[in-house]
């Protein structure tokens, strides 16, 4: 696990300057304290960091061949780099070290980009081809790891994180097209960020740069096809279990201590179950929230650890110390996102560091099999669309006129909606389109930027054409609101501290095999997660079976983020200096936080999220500002002839 970042002058050819790219290296020391290296040569530059996990003698980057035609910068693991190397070593390949990085290189040299598709594991990696001065940039097929781009007067600057392209140009822009996104969704869908000409790079997407052009597109298209022979409950569970255990192996591949992130629910507890079956014991770490909250989480996470024989270390944070650190913390996000899960990552991933490099972390079951309340909506939602349109409405009307109830009202409106994708993205929103747009000042949205969203994801319906309804919403998840939102903050938060968080439920095979199968195996007669509680109750007593979904006990966070809704952040919005107001009208924001606090709306989500983006924008101009110093310090001292420390490093 690393860092990355560099720049391409595609266009016309200028050299690559050596101070910008080590700038840029150093803004993402955090997420590589071990090493650091550098390749700079003609119109290209690479900067790497390195948080060593494997062959930790061996992995020095940027690698290439023996014959120096391919060169590799490359943030993540690969699980099955063995396998490929045993394949590449038969096609005549020689290896110099024991690290997976050196199988993309090779691998390149035997397949091209096809490589991505021979690799099982997370990463975001830039391949420089110095025969046909090529630059691959991609990223992979879960978007378990990031890169971010901007493309600008033909040069490409990209990194593992937005501050390495801060750090080479500090001016910014914000999106309003993008913020409409994030307010609609509480988080900003690839290929969009919140900064204008910042982008996302998309799960299973690669840009490559070539003759002075460039393209992006998708190397990973993937249509799940379900099994020619319906597999039976007993068939299904045993070959699901076998697929966790070959997850689980790999990713406990390590040079360095490997623990878990538990909460007191079936994932992690699973998790930690097959973990121990590879050995052990293994620390598990949980929050926990003070003695008001002591009978929440953290007893039903002692009590798994105990009974699967885990060391236990609990982090215990309250309610001052979360308003306190909040700034911090959407700062190490570098985009705003308004979940509550973001406070008890950013701890524990803090606390896990002190004994650990690796942590696993148990991702992927919710989405997988169907475990949010929204799966059940679309899952039954074709009962509520083949009802007769006059008693839809009536039911509807009546639903409209409850008190609050927003997600009740939004779930039977977006039900309700014919069109597929459509309908997905209303389940999605947090909010309707009308009410974000209807926020800002006049003529800052197009009207095309309420269904941009929707025409991104038509590029994925041939990959939804075996799919069921719960089938095809699974995927666009998998493919936006997962990697956008979850694993975003989970990559950002722990490698803040210099974790390496490894997603085992999200490991190709599992998530290829699952989508396979039809929705009776993930929602059955109500029941949430169904094949996958199946495994659960081979190694779980039904103690913890039947707990109660908490996941860190985000329902005291959630408490925590009301309480704000009504406390000091809240001046925010009253603020007419707040930045916000030079794209919203304060009028329209006023009259949220008056419908919300009268009681007649629960407008608590769309409000924090207002506060969020202030929080992230106060932020983001107070860096810039230290930036544009730093980097005039930095051009000051490369006019100095006998500056030492800022000599490019030489070309590897």
């Amino acid at each position: 696990m690393c860092g990355i970042c560099g720049q391409l002058n595609f266009a016309r050819g200028e050299p690559a300057d050596p101070v910008v790219i080590r700038r840029m290296t150093q803004a993402i020391i955090h997420r590589g304290p071990d090493d650091e290296g550098y390749f700079i040569s003609g119109n290209v530059g690479l900067g790497f960091r390195r948080l060593s996990i494997i062959d930790l003698a061996g992995g020095h980057q940027p690698m290439f061949d023996a014959e120096r035609t391919v060169c590799v910068v490359f943030n993540g693991e690969i699980y099955n780099y063995k396998e490929l190397r045993a394949r590449l070593k038969e096609r005549g390949h020689q290896f110099l070290t024991q690290c997976d990085t050196e199988v993309i290189v090779h691998g390149y040299k035997e397949w091209g980009t096809d490589v991505f598709s021979q690799l099982n594991g997370m990463f975001g990696l830039a391949i420089w081809d110095l025969t046909k001065k090529r630059l691959v940039v991609a990223r992979d097929a879960m978007g378990i790891k990031l890169i971010y781009y901007r493309v600008s007067h033909g040069q490409l600057s990209f990194g593992s994180e937005i501050r390495a392209l801060l750090a080479a140009d500090s001016d910014f822009e914000v999106d309003p097209a993008a913020l409409s996104l994030f307010l609609g969704f509480r988080y900003t869908p690839s290929p969009r960020t919140i900064i204008k000409e910042i982008r996302k790079l998309a799960p299973g997407s690669m840009l490559v740069f070539e003759d002075g052009k460039y393209r992006e597109e998708r190397w990973y298209n993937h249509t799940p096809r379900p099994f020619a022979k319906e597999k039976s409950e007993e068939e299904a569970t045993n070959e699901l279990l076998e697929l966790y255990r070959g997850a689980v192996r790999r990713h406990l591949l390590s040079d360095v201590p490997v623990g878990l992130l538990l909460s007191g629910g079936l994932d992690s507890g699973l998790l930690l179950a097959l973990m121990n079956e590879e050995g052990g014991p293994w620390p598990a770490y949980t929050v926990g929230y003070g003695e008001s909250f002591r009978d929440d989480e953290l007893v039903d996470a002692a009590e798994t650890a105990k009974l699967l024989g885990a060391p236990h270390i609990t982090v215990r944070l309250d309610q001052s110390e979360f308003e306190r650190s909040l700034p911090g913390i959407v700062d190490s996000l570098e985009e705003p996102i308004a979940s509550s899960s973001v406070v008890p990552m950013y701890f524990i991933s803090q606390r896990a560091r002190r004994d650990v490099k690796v942590a696993l972390i148990g991702q992927g079951p919710d989405e997988l099999f169907g475990g949010y309340k929204r799966h059940l909506g679309v899952h039954y939602g074709k009962w509520w669309r083949s009802l007769p349109w006059p008693l839809r409405s009536s039911l509807r009307s009546a639903v409209n006129q409850l008190p609050r109830n927003e997600t009740l009202k939004r779930g039977v409106y977006s039900l309700g909606i014919n069109d597929r994708l459509r309908r997905y993205q209303h389940v999605f929103a947090i909010a309707p389109a009308a009410q974000i747009s209807g926020l800002f000042r006049d003529d800052l949205l197009s009207r095309e930027d309420g269904s941009e969203l929707v025409e991104y994801w038509r590029a994925l319906v041939p990959q939804m054409q075996h799919l069921d309804e719960l089938g095809g919403f699974q995927l666009i998840e998998i493919r936006s609101s997962l990697p956008d939102e979850l694993l975003m903050f989970a990559d950002k938060l722990s490698m803040a501290h210099s974790l390496e968080a490894r997603v085992p439920y999200l490991d190709r095979t599992v998530v290829e095999y699952v989508q396979r199968l039809d929705s009776s195996f993930k929602i059955r007669k109500g029941t949430r997660k169904w094949l996958h509680r199946r495994v659960c109750e081979k190694f779980l007593p039904p103690a913890i079976m039947k707990r109660k979904k908490r996941g860190f006990a985000v329902n005291v966070v959630d408490q925590w983020f009301n309480s704000t809704v009504r406390g000091k952040l809240i001046e925010t919005l009253m603020d007419d200096d707040s930045l916000m107001f030079e794209l919203l009208k304060p009028e329209s924001v006023r009259k949220l936080l008056q419908e919300h606090q009268s009681g007649r709306q629960d407008h608590h989500k769309l409000l924090f999220s207002l506060v969020m983006f202030e929080q992230w924008w106060r932020g983001i101009k107070s860096n810039q500002r230290a930036a544009h110093q730093a980097n005039s310090r930095w051009n000051s001292d490369r006019s100095k002839p006998d500056s030492k420390s800022l000599n490019p490093a030489p070309t590897l």
